[in-house]
């Protein structure tokens, strides 16, 4: 069996300025507010002022992304987006993320099922961050079990 990622559209969203709220029990928390952008290749449409990251940097110095937005798309319909993600204090670019989607009946309902994963690459100099995301698909027959 063979994993492949197959590309299904891209989010490039624009951030607010980050809200510090200082040491916490389990590490430094950051809200990031996500503030617009824009939704291409495979799907159209612009993401919706309003969400945010919820960015811990936790005691050990990795981090931890969680990140809740809307999209609306060309069509009308309106998507919701949870990406999450850890990653190590000096990021592997780009980072890897697990985003799951909440969509109507009037949207792309195949976004409900599946795995998908995003390549994150965040321009923080440029207030926005790039989210490549991709279906996990499985090719070839299933291996036999050990019995």
């Amino acid at each position: 069996m063979k994993l492949t990622g197959i590309h299904v559209f891209t989010i490039d969203a624009l951030l607010g300025d980050v809200v510090d709220v200082g040491m916490t029990p389990t590490g430094r928390r950051r809200v990031i507010p996500v503030v617009g952008g824009t939704v291409r290749d495979g799907l159209d449409g612009e993401v919706l002022p309003g969400g945010a990251d919820w960015n811990l940097e936790r005691v050990d110095g990795s981090f931890e992304l969680w990140a809740r937005y809307e999209l609306r798309l060309a069509d009308g319909s309106v998507v919701s987006v949870t990406n999450t993600a850890v990653h190590a204090p000096a990021p592997q670019l780009p980072i890897l993320t697990a985003p799951r989607f909440d969509v109507g009946d009037e949207g792309p309902v195949e976004l409900r099922t599946g795995a998908y994963v995003g390549l994150l690459f965040p321009r923080l100099e440029e207030h926005r961050v790039r989210v490549e995301i991709h279906r996990v698909e499985i090719h070839g027959a299933p291996e036999a079990a050990d019995a």
